[in-house]
């Protein structure tokens, strides 16, 4: 758990300061501005000219040479000598000074992160945090001649790796960096084997919505969209040989650009209005697309991503693959990703959602800390982009990993974390409320799970869109491990977790009738005085017809256990 210093403590470290201002205020103390004698980002470069000269020079020119030199966390991606030739080879630049200075400057961010990455944390697929540039990376994985190389951004192959510096780490690329400075549409176009689906994008006017810059509304949310695009070959799978075949076949109004004509249904079915890598999708049950209350399904099978496979009634629904290989394609407004087979909208039945209130989008870009045993972390509202609340400017939502101590016990969460929250009641902090994941429209139980303490909130309501649900949570509550789990479920309480224990409990807050296919808000609002940490595990929203006890969470996993 997080560490507080006592008053006791505070104390005796001004009695040490003040001791140490007597003894040496009169003699002049040299301090060094880094941790160690290890040389920093630049200071390596510096050393190493013959190999890094080139990358040195555009963080000279770009004014960025001094900060990379100062104490922080970062990631530098270094491109060879070699490396920056081929790069002013393909710009046709005689010479670093020949290419504008805003392009070096985009340039050299896209190779830094503001954090430490080593390669242990590559996922085969997109970097947690992104570059300094804005966009993200994409790790992957070659093999040339019998030789396994890491990739980043598919065509760039790390040669040297986790070179350790005084202010991060350090790997050397074969090939520099590019920014996509294409849009959607701009990828789209440049690919031959997508001509077709280039056709429908422009005869259905969405070329226009995927051709223009990102924008940001009022609350910082951006215009960054997701594609799902077919090529050619998947087309004449489908005997779809021309843009004539797709508007018999989908146009059935004959106007392709009416929004509400099925060929201009079947193109924005294919967009999804935010920035979805692949790495994003895989940790989604649903996505919203830009047809009108129209959702896609995702689903992680081994080391596949299917879309809209499902079971309904008994009958089996195999799902459409995203062909891993080609996918991530960024783009400057967003990514680009290729499907393996046709598919059109799929008319949706109430689904689970299980929403790991711990997972949030900042958190989870806290790579050394996100689901790291033993880490913890804390937000201030800023900070967070799809959590608020009412009360103390000052609160801030904590994230614990859990490993020792309470948090032996907390790690036996999904996922082995939890939300924590800090004098969660009246007057210090309340109405606490989480945008949801996308639940499909229809009537749900609310079941809110979490870890039991004693000085918790004991009264806390849920709200639904502003809607109060009838029954109030108990955080001081254990969980009972002696009825029957059906009795236990006919007294609105469940054991959420693959194991017994009455640390853990899970509340049915109640039912509600989901009006809209959508993101919805759910709010705890705390009644009563508390005066300890409220843990949150997950907050689940079970259709009324589906069983509500299975599948149990897996403890400290991420799985799900069936009956």
């Amino acid at each position: 758990m997080k560490t507080h210093l006592k008053g006791f403590k505070l104390t005796s470290v001004f009695i040490l300061i003040a001791l140490a201002s007597m003894v040496f205020g009169c003699t002049q103390e040299k301090y060094k501005e880094s941790t160690d004698e290890t040389l920093n980002i630049t200071e390596f470069l510096r050393a190493n000219e013959e190999e890094y000269s080139l990358f040195l020079e555009i963080l000279e020119v770009t004014d960025y040479a001094s900060f990379m030199n100062t104490y922080g966390t970062y990631t530098l991606f270094l491109p060879t000598n070699a490396a920056i030739e081929g790069f002013l080879g393909d710009v046709g630049a005689g010479s670093i000074s020949d290419v504008p200075l805003e392009d070096l400057q985009e340039l050299a961010k896209l190779h830094i992160l503001s954090d430490v990455v080593t390669t242990v944390e590559f996922n085969d697929g997109k970097i947690a945090t992104p570059s300094l540039q804005g966009q993200f990376l994409i790790t992957g994985a070659s093999n040339i001649n019998g030789e396994s190389s890491i990739t980043i951004n598919k065509d760039s192959r790390i040669i040297t790796s986790n070179l350790e510096v005084g202010n991060g780490v350090i790997h050397v690329i074969d090939k520099a960096l590019r920014v996509a400075d294409k849009t959607l549409a701009e990828t789209i176009d440049a690919d031959p084997e997508l001509s077709l689906f280039a056709e429908a994008v422009r005869e259905t006017g969405w070329y226009d919505v995927l051709d223009q810059p990102v924008t940001y509304d009022q609350d910082s949310i951006s215009s960054h969209v997701s594609v799902l695009a077919q090529t050619n070959a998947i087309f004449q799978e489908a005997g779809l040989n021309s843009i004539e075949d797709l508007k018999a076949r989908y146009s059935h109004l004959d106007d392709p650009t009416n929004p509400e004509d099925s060929l201009n249904l079947f193109v924005a079915y294919r967009i999804i209005p935010e920035l979805d890598y692949l790495a994003d999708l895989a940790v989604k049950s649903v996505v919203l697309t830009k047809a009108p209350l129209e959702v896609i399904s995702v689903k992680l099978a081994s080391d596949s991503l299917l879309l809209n496979e499902e079971t309904f009634n008994g009958i089996f629904e195999p799902g459409v693959q995203i062909n891993r290989a080609q996918s991530d394609i960024t783009a400057s407004n967003g990514v680009l990703h290729y499907v393996n087979d046709n598919f059109f909208i799929k008319k949706r039945f109430p689904a689970p959602v299980y929403f790991d209130v711990a997972d949030q989008p900042e958190y989870r870009q806290l790579s050394a800390v996100f689901r790291k045993p033993g880490n913890y972390a804390e937000l201030a509202r800023s900070e967070l982009s799809e959590v608020t609340w009412e009360g103390n400017e000052a609160f801030k939502m904590g994230y614990l990993a859990a490993a020792t101590g309470d948090g032996a016990q907390l790690s036996q969460a999904w996922h082995g974390d939890v939300v924590e929250l800090l004098r969660h009641r009246t007057g210090v902090i309340n109405n606490l409320a989480f945008t949801t994941p996308v639940i499909i429209k229809g009537r749900y139980k609310i079941w809110v799970s979490y870890r039991q303490n004693a000085r918790a909130s004991s009264s806390v309501r849920v709200l639904f869109n502003g809607e109060a649900l009838p029954r109030l949570i108990n955080f001081t509550e254990y969980g009972n491990t002696e009825l029957p789990e059906r009795v236990l479920e006919s007294q609105g309480y469940k054991r959420h977790l693959s194991v017994t224990t009455s640390r853990f409990n899970s509340r049915l807050a109640g039912i509600v009738e989901v009006p809209t296919t959508g993101r919805h808000t759910i709010t705890l609002e705390s009644l009563a005085y508390a005066g300890g940490q409220s843990w949150i595990d997950v907050i689940e929203f079970r259709p009324v017809d589906m069983d509500q006890l299975y599948p149990k969470f897996e403890a400290g996993g991420d799985g799900l256990i069936y009956e």
